[in-house]
């Protein structure tokens, strides 16, 4: 059986109920050599449902194309490319794929303030994407489950994860070893722990920041060098 992606499409039913809703209908071409080809229509999620029920052959066969993935960014991004965001975007979670990435905060914009990137994100309900750019060209993040915010111990879920660009795409996952995904107050903002050395580690004015390998995400150094000067930073969120 052949199965070709054609490409998505929202009713306009969905369109009057829902105007915010993401793209969830993927239209499939069928060709099996018994019966006369078809079109079935079918959601984004039972999609994904298949080819993670699927045989390792089919899998292959039913991959879906790179533009499944590919998000609307609502505004430019002055620190990821096509090249970066094709690489990085079908690697997020189910569960962000389909929604439009909105910048809620860019130092351009906003200036270099932790507590300005608090306050942007304080009416936020959805994981997050933060990408730097250093002072040697190095672009490097973290997605994370939750919004940044103050808060007193860690928080977010074993789906954040740390990945950099330098010089091959890498994401460095979820170890298991502790929990220490996020941490933030009025003087940094931590993402992984562990031993007094964080993953990815930024100062209450975004201007220094530091990197380590932390058993969070058993990471490298995502900078060319522990401790790094920012360029510029952006956190997008998908909403």
């Amino acid at each position: 059986m052949i199965h070709m992606a054609l490409g998505y499409q929202r009713s306009p039913a969905d369109t009057m109920r829902s105007p915010n809703k993401p793209l969830n209908i993927k239209i499939l071409y069928v060709a099996n050599g018994v019966q006369e080809p078809y079109v079935q229509i079918i959601t984004v999620e039972e999609a994904k449902r298949r080819r993670s029920t699927c045989s390792y052959d089919d899998e292959e066969e039913e991959e879906g194309s790179l533009e499944d993935y590919l998000p609307d960014l609502k505004q430019k991004s002055i620190l990821l490319d096509d090249a970066h965001i094709e690489k990085l975007a079908p690697r997020l979670p189910a569960r962000v794929q389909g929604y439009p990435w909105h910048l809620a905060y860019s130092t351009q914009q906003h200036g270099t303030s932790l507590k300005t990137l608090y306050r942007n994100l304080c009416s936020v309900d959805s994981p997050v994407l933060l990408v730097v750019k250093d002072m040697d060209n190095q672009v490097f993040g973290a997605y994370a489950t939750h919004p940044f915010r103050l808060s007193d111990h860690y928080y977010g879920t074993g789906e954040t994860f740390l990945f950099n660009f330098n010089p091959d795409f890498k994401i460095f996952k979820w170890s298991g070893e502790n929990s220490y995904f996020i941490n933030g107050d009025i003087s940094s903002l931590e993402l992984g722990g562990g031993g007094g050395r964080f993953g990815l580690w930024l100062d209450s004015d975004l201007y220094h920041g530091r990197s380590n390998p932390c058993s969070t995400f058993n990471n490298d150094i995502l900078s060319k060098k522990e401790d790094f000067i920012v360029q510029d930073l952006e956190v997008w969120t998908f909403e």
